[in-house]
C-alpha cells in the first residue's frame, strides 16, 4: 500500500507563490501556542474579485477563509466563507500590492485585527464537527460568532476543492444592522482607503 505524503504545514501557500517576486511574508516555522491571545486578521484584498479574507491563528498558522461580501453584523445574514490554504501568521501584518500575474495579484489592506477566543479550546474538534463558536476582540469586530460548515450537494463539490462555510454573528450587544464595510472602509494599520494603499505602495 503506498502511503500518502503528509504535507508540511503552509506547503500549499508556499507553493503558490514566487518569493523573489511577492513582497508577502514566507514565515517562519509554523509554532502552536495556547488556546489564549490568538491572533485574528480580516484583510480586504482586490484581487480578480474584491473580497474579504478572514484568518484565525490555530497551531501556528492563520486558518483562512474567503469571504466575498464581508463580515456582517447583522444576525439574520449568513456570509458565505471559502476555506481556503493556510497562511503564516507573520501574514497578518501584510498590507500592500501583489504584483499583477502572481497568485492573489492586487492590493492587500489590513481591515481589522485584534485576538479571538474559541467557546471549546478543543479547535480541531469543532472544526472536524463543522461549528465553530468564538469571540472576536478586533477594532471593528467584536462578540459573538459562529463558522458553519455548509452541506454542499455534487454540483457544488465539482465546483470547490475547498470546504465552503457560512459566517454568521450571533445575537449580543454587538450585533447591528449597521454596514460596518461602508462604515468603516479605513485600514487599521494606515488608515488609508483601498485605492490609496494601491498608489502609495
Amino acid at each position: 500500500m503506498i502511503r500518502k505524503r503528509k504535507s508540511e504545514p503552509l506547503e500549499e501557500y508556499h507553493n503558490k507563490r514566487d518569493f523573489e517576486v511577492t513582497a508577502e511574508p514566507k514565515g517562519e516555522r509554523p509554532r502552536a501556542k495556547p488556546a489564549t491571545h490568538l491572533l485574528y486578521v480580516i484583510q480586504k484584498h482586490q484581487a480578480s474579485h474584491l473580497h474579504y479574507d478572514f484568518r484565525l491563528e490555530w497551531r501556528g498558522v492563520l486558518l483562512s477563509w474567503a469571504v466575498p461580501k464581508g463580515p456582517s453584523l447583522d444576525p439574520s445574514v449568513k456570509r458565505l466563507a471559502a476555506q481556503v490554504e493556510d497562511h503564516p501568521v507573520e501574514y497578518g501584518g501584510f498590507e500592500g500590492t501583489i504584483a499583477e500575474g502572481e497568485y492573489g495579484g492586487g492590493t492587500v489592506m489590513l481591515w481589522d485585527r485584534g485576538t479571538w477566543t474559541p467557546d471549546d479550546p478543543d479547535v480541531d474538534a469543532s472544526l472536524k464537527k463543522g461549528e465553530l463558536k468564538f469571540s472576536l476582540q478586533g477594532q471593528k469586530l467584536r462578540g459573538s460568532w459562529v463558522l458553519v460548515r455548509t452541506k454542499l450537494g455534487r454540483a457544488d463539490k465539482r465546483r470547490s476543492d475547498k470546504p465552503q462555510w457560512l459566517l454568521i454573528k450571533h445575537r449580543d450587544r454587538y450585533a447591528s444592522t449597521e454596514d460596518v464595510l461602508v462604515e468603516k472602509p479605513r485600514s487599521v494599520l494606515s488608515k488609508r482607503l483601498l485605492d490609496e494603499i494601491a498608489v502609495k505602495s
